[in-house]
């Protein structure tokens, strides 16, 4: 599966002859030097022609079908790879991924010397602010405002009857109807991906992309990461309140509700009808399900069965938490009651 084109140029195939010295990889054969990849991917989303990386052997349950055409892998897990694959050795798989991402895939800039693109499609009854920005190749639906000095990169889509308010920056992003976000927010700028390399810390490329379904809402200052290769979703009718964080790669369901300082960390699920409290955070890779709901100030660390209600931190059953809390408070008064004094 490779980057979406409307939002990432792909660079012509680079050997893994080249890829060896660039990376400071080594190759089992300088037979297979000669080999071509094109894409980098994901374990999930492999294929030929794509080259991956592998830092734990419980990745490779994630292989659909056909693996990648070469992967970068720790000498402890090579032997590990699957039959056709063949594996780059490096003590940091993870950097010399990025640096591949950054070899083959470009991501579009708006380069044009004119606010408007002449590429850029806008239907009838479309609201420009002054100084506004749209970029090559992006659509605007029917009856869409747009805010002053609002930003839209190259290749979005927003549907009809959204209201974009002043400040936005939008890109890698595809925006379903009747959507508002309001001033100042943020929406697709990289999610936060780094990894140990040879010289340091490196970035790692974020090749994905944000999808807001109809109705959604995103308030003032919000923050919207792209995924890191699969997308960052926001299901239809979900509302968030002003100073929202959503980290890359999060999926969030239908007709949820997140109050200002909510963050969710990368790769969370959330469920439909979910609501959370002013300054809840969610730890990432986790899951809260279906009509969860999560207290104001609390830090769930685990996942959340469907229907649960939370609090605390880090965040527990709230008549667990309740009760907790009030043992800990007759505990503290007793003890000030009970204590001496010189």
């Amino acid at each position: 599966m490779m980057p979406d084109p409307r939002f990432f140029e792909t660079l012509p195939p680079v050997t893994l002859g080249e890829l060896a010295q660039v990376t400071g990889s080594e190759l089992g054969s300088a037979d297979l030097a000669g080999i071509t990849v094109n894409a980098v991917s994901i374990l999930a989303k492999a294929g030929h022609g794509s080259i991956a990386f592998l830092t734990d052997k419980k990745f490779l349950l994630d292989l659909p079908g056909p693996p990648p055409t070469a992967c970068f892998a720790t000498a402890a897990l090579a032997d590990l790879l699957p039959v056709g694959c063949v594996g780059l050795i490096t003590r940091y798989p993870h950097a010399a991924y990025a640096n591949t991402a950054n070899r083959l895939h470009r991501a579009r800039l708006h380069r044009e010397q004119q606010a408007v693109s002449a590429s850029a499609r806008l239907e009838a009854d479309v609201q420009l602010g002054p100084g506004v920005i749209i970029g090559a190749g992006a659509q605007v639906g029917r009856g869409t405002t747009i805010g002053p000095n609002t930003v839209i990169g190259p290749g979005v889509t927003i549907g009809r009857d959204c209201a974009i308010g002043s400040g936005v920056a939008i890109g890698f992003s595809l925006i379903g109807d009747r959507v508002s976000i309001h001033s100042n927010a943020v929406i697709g700028e990289p999610g936060f991906g780094a990894a140990a390399g040879p010289k340091g810390i490196v970035d790692i490329p974020q090749l994905g992309r944000v999808i807001l379904q109809d109705g959604v809402t995103i308030g003032a200052g919000s923050t919207i990461d792209r995924g890191a290769f699969e997308d960052t979703v926001i299901g239809e009718n979900t509302k968030l309140d002003n100073l929202v964080h959503i980290a890359h790669n999060v999926r969030i369901g239908r007709n949820c509700v997140m109050a200002a300082y909510t963050g969710i960390s990368g790769s969370v699920t959330i469920g439909d009808g979910c609501r959370f409290g002013g300054r809840a955070g969610v730890a990432d890779h986790l899951t809260v399900g279906d009509g969860a709901q999560v207290g104001a100030g609390a830090a769930v660390l685990q996942s959340m069965p469907p229907g649960a209600i939370w609090s605390g931190m880090p965040a527990r059953p709230v008549r667990q938490w309740l009760r907790e809390t009030a043992w800990v408070s007759k505990s503290a008064a007793k003890n000030r009651t009970g204590a001496t004094h010189d």
